[in-house]
């Protein structure tokens, strides 16, 4: 018989009487902490002040979580949220769609690019680089939490969620987590050798494409999210779809317009 790794993680790190610090939460606020660092290197290396890294940081998280929150309140548990929508704001209790923090966080960078002289496209195109290693953490996160897990296999690197059931699964979030962390990997390295300009155009049409096509491939191996899911496609690939065309587009127009800038 196959034996399987068990885990059965806390997913609460320390605990302050009735404050509990998770890691999901550590990792999720670490993740913009180091993205900030990277993103002020970015702003160093091209000769840009970083003065509003805060604030942009600032308007990024907030609209990041809102979006999450509302997403998967209306887009996953609908139902339930409209039936309690005192609900909606008990973050802590967890429930965040990433497709929706993508929104939050397209339109709150639209909002502080209106009220700080920045160029919305050259904030897109480095803030991508941060938020695939964002992503990666939060996978991890939700693989501390014991939750978002795949469907049942027995292959030899299945884990039982000792939290859920007993039965082996596929680690969705530690392949998610991996995927987005190479996906951080190669954005950054793209964006040290191309010209400045090109990564403007290039890199959000990667983060898109890649960050997208990852999630539709894995959503076959996951557990249902949404209660109400039965045709072909689940809920998280039917709203990855909309994110990949648009990456491609924005990949051939790159192209297309960095040769023609060299005719």
């Amino acid at each position: 018989m196959q034996e399987h790794l068990i885990w059965n993680a806390n997913p609460i790190l320390f605990e302050f009487g009735s404050i509990h610090i998770y890691w999901y939460g550590l990792l999720f606020a670490g993740s913009f902490f180091v993205g900030s660092q990277i993103l002020a290197w970015i702003y160093k290396h091209e000769g840009k002040s970083a003065e509003n890294i805060d604030t942009l940081f600032f308007y990024v998280i907030v609209g990041a979580v809102v979006g999450a929150r509302l997403a998967h309140c209306f887009l996953y548990e609908p139902s339930y949220f409209i039936a309690h929508p005192a609900e909606i704001v008990a973050v802590w209790k967890g429930g965040l769609a990433s497709h929706g923090g993508v929104v939050g966080f397209l339109l709150s960078v639209w909002l502080y690019s209106r009220k700080y002289p920045e160029s919305y496209a050259w904030l897109l195109s480095r803030l991508a680089i941060p938020a695939a290693l964002t992503g990666s953490a939060i996978r991890f996160g939700n693989f501390m939490n014991s939750e978002i897990v795949g469907t049942p296999t027995d292959l030899p690197w299945a884990i039982v969620f000792q939290r859920l059931d007993n039965i082996p699964r596929h680690p969705t979030q530690l392949y998610e987590s991996a995927i987005y962390l190479i996906i951080f990997i190669s954005l950054f390295t793209v964006y040290k050798k191309v010209t400045p300009t090109f990564a403007t155009k290039i890199l959000p049409a990667l983060f898109f494409l890649t960050i997208f096509t990852a999630r539709f491939l894995l959503e076959f191996i996951k557990t249902k999210q949404a209660s109400y899911e039965t045709g072909l496609f689940s809920t998280g690939q039917m709203l990855s779809i909309p994110f990949i065309i648009l990456g491609l587009a924005l990949l051939i127009w790159a192209f297309i317009s960095e040769r023609k800038s060299r005719i």
